[in-house]
């Protein structure tokens, strides 16, 4: 499940949810589903890049993530319940030509501290 907001540079594709059942596992469903939601992003909604919220400690994720071509832009502390931090990872699309929207941040962020105004 997925969305498109911000303004500007920042418009973006956002992936709000991926969820497959364990028996539907390993059959490619979530490359499947992130697939049609960047291209959906790029060609109709004309974003720039492709973002998602991860547990930092979610590791099968995140190195599926990261071969789908995403990076970590940044952490945000004590994301998800006050409790664990969050990775923000971004895939930048085609309109992001100089791929200015993945150049990760070099400090964690807090939770009051997200907007998207500005890359």
């Amino acid at each position: 499940m997925g969305k498109v907001e911000g303004q500007g540079e920042s418009w973006h594709g956002h992936v709000t949810a991926v969820t497959i059942a364990p028996e539907y596992r390993r059959q490619q469903l979530a490359k499947k589903l992130m697939n049609l939601l960047e291209e959906i992003s790029d060609k109709i909604d004309k974003a720039y890049f492709v973002d998602l919220f991860v547990r930092a400690s979610n590791s099968p994720a995140i190195k599926m993530y990261e071969k789908l071509g995403y990076v970590i832009y940044r952490r945000v502390l004590r994301y998800y319940c006050g409790e664990e931090d969050g990775l923000d990872m971004r895939k930048a699309l085609s309109r992001d030509v100089e791929k200015k929207s993945m150049i990760p941040l070099k400090r964690p962020i807090r939770p009051d501290e997200l907007e998207y105004d500005s890359i």
